[in-house]
């Protein structure tokens, strides 16, 4: 039986082994930290459980499909309910919105709060969809760095219905184009965030990420998202993945123009195919440092990163759900700061989830657990300490204005996450959230493929990788990657 070696078990890694164990592979995955998943890991403080990393779950389907792949319910290891509603809005006026499921409602409800009309907001959405319904079939679920992707049916519907993609405006261009209210339009920008771009920079295009939320639905698995992670690390247990934690690649090692094997500190692991589920820019420096570098891609702008506070709440609020967004006043400002200054916003938007609104062992009765984010720049050895202490006070402040009650005094548990711990605890580079930004109209083609041009036997998965970051991606990047590598026959 041949072998395959998964640099990495996040997400994309563990799914990748999963995958490649049903091609018959023999699996290891290597893995620095001492547990499974990646940014998606949790932890407990003072009674209080968080997830630490990606909070937002939808088309639940591409994890489903990873138990079924080997004759497994995936019933029997985790379950998720659907929301009803999707996130709460508020802004400092008072203008509170809440997203229900389905384009009908939201358009509906959207149309009652922004005063816009019903008809031109499901219009809006229906455009999300057929940009969405065009081009997934060719950016999201295949390698864009293969002939043969280009060679079907798929792709030239996409060429025929290029001119209502929007890719030559800028996403905010593009919601400005349909709506006049402000905050609808900030509202539809803020999907740029998805994938750690700027709505001012990111194409037009991306305002097909609204279809992902209102057709697929948004989800919270039980055990919260963790669950993710521990459900899919005991399918890949059980179906004979090896894991051996703790031990942190040194070098992929290439022979002749083929990748045959991993060194760790602890050994050489010979191998028939290597998958690096590591950020691509660690990769090359860290793993390849002697191979030809990809110099455009690894040059590439990095996405957004984030400042996290996990707070323990000694209140309920009855005002908030699982996922809530407080916008900053000036939008536009706040990402100058994230892209171009480097810096945080001094009124930021700001995302509180809290899961203890799903689960409520999460914390204990009569109090939440939040976890509290605002997009920040990546790590360019700004000071931290400094941009932590004033963004908490700005950040306190804003809250407690927007939910009229003096925060501080609640906040009993408290302990923070920012770019360079994320760049440490990930190898993310520059604690990038998501690999490279978006903010091009070409950031798609720019994206390292998921197979090496030049190394044989070398594939890449991830959120670093195509076709991006977040879950969903992370996931379909796995699939592209075990469909580029042949059944194992012997």
């Amino acid at each position: 039986m041949q072998r395959a070696i998964v640099v990495g078990a996040g997400i994309a890694g563990i799914a990748t082994s999963i995958r490649l164990r049903a091609k018959n592979y023999n699996v290891t995955v290597l893995e620095s930290n001492a547990y499974p998943g990646g940014k998606l890991h949790a932890t407990e403080n003072q009674g209080f459980r968080f997830d630490l990393g990606p909070s937002l779950f939808t088309m639940p389907h591409f994890v489903d499909e990873l138990f079924e792949l080997h004759g497994q319910n995936p019933r029997d290891y985790f379950n998720y309910k659907k929301k009803e509603v999707i996130c709460n809005y508020f802004w400092e006026d008072g203008t509170r919105f809440s997203a229900t499921d389905g384009p009908n409602s939201f358009a509906q409800e959207a149309s009652r709060i922004f005063g816009e009309s019903k008809e031109r907001i499901e219009k809006y959405l229906g455009k999300s969809k057929r940009k969405y319904d065009l081009t997934a079939p060719l950016f999201l679920e295949k390698s864009l760095h293969k002939r043969d992707t280009y060679l079907n049916k798929d792709c030239l519907k996409a060429i025929l219905g290029i001119g209502q993609l929007d890719i030559g405006k800028t996403l905010d261009e593009t919601n400005k184009a349909n709506f006049k209210s402000e905050k609808l339009i900030q509202l539809f920008n803020r999907f740029a965030t998805y994938n750690g771009s700027s709505p001012y920079e990111t194409p037009g295009i991306m305002s097909m990420i609204p279809h992902l939320e209102m057709h697929y639905g948004t989800y919270f698995p039980k055990g919260g998202m963790h669950r993710i992670t521990k459900s899919l690390y005991l399918l890949a247990q059980r179906i004979g993945v090896e894991f051996r934690f703790s031990e942190s690649a040194e070098e992929i090692m290439v022979e002749r123009g083929t990748a045959i094997g991993v060194r760790t500190k602890k050994g050489k692991y010979a191998s028939d195919i290597v998958i690096s589920n590591m950020d691509i820019y660690p990769t090359y420096k860290k793993l390849l440092p002697t191979q030809e570098q990809p110099v455009r891609t690894l040059k590439q702008e990095r996405s957004s990163s984030a400042l996290i506070f996990y707070w323990g709440i000694s209140k309920k609020f009855e005002q908030l759900d699982l996922h809530n967004i407080f916008f900053s006043e000036d939008y536009k400002n706040e990402f100058e700061h994230i892209f171009q200054r480097k810096s945080l916003h001094p009124d930021p938007t700001i995302y509180v989830n809290i899961t203890s609104k799903e689960e409520p062992n999460d914390a204990p009765e009569g109090c939440e657990n939040w976890f509290v984010m605002v997009n920040a720049p990546g790590n360019f050895g700004q000071d931290w300490d400094s941009l932590k202490s004033q963004s908490r006070k700005n950040i306190v402040q804003k809250l407690s204005r927007c939910l009229n009650t003096d925060l501080e005094q609640h906040i009993v548990s408290e302990f923070t996450l920012d770019p360079v711990q994320i760049e440490n605890n990930t190898s993310s580079y520059r604690g990038a959230l998501y690999g490279a930004a978006s903010n091009s109209r070409f950031s798609a083609f720019l994206r390292h493929p998921n197979f090496s041009s030049k190394i044989n036997n070398l594939y890449f998965c991830g959120g670093s990788v195509h076709p991006g970051g977040g879950i969903p991606l992370c996931l379909l990047s796995a699939k592209i990657v075990s469909e580029l590598i042949p059944n194992n026959d012997q």
